[in-house]
């Protein structure tokens, strides 16, 4: 399994709106709310790696309201 953190930066006020888009996205696992300078954290998993950059890429960044991300992805 292929596994990423991706952390997100909103715009001001939508991070329910962005959450709820999110848990939409099959490899996302988890979304948290945190405070600092992003907004929001997500763990994403999938089966290969093609799939979980094209969640990212696709499905992730491109959210209306998603202003950054930043993306780890986990190494074993």
């Amino acid at each position: 399994m292929n596994l990423a953190y991706v952390l997100i930066n909103t715009d001001m006020g939508s991070e329910e709106k962005v959450t709820n888009e999110l848990n939409k996205v099959e490899e996302v696992k988890e979304v948290y709310g945190v405070y600092g300078v992003y907004d929001l954290v997500v763990r994403v998993e999938a089966e290969t790696m093609e799939k979980l950059k094209t969640a990212i890429s696709d499905s992730i960044r491109t959210l209306e309201n998603v202003r950054s991300t930043l993306t780890m992805i986990v190494v074993d």
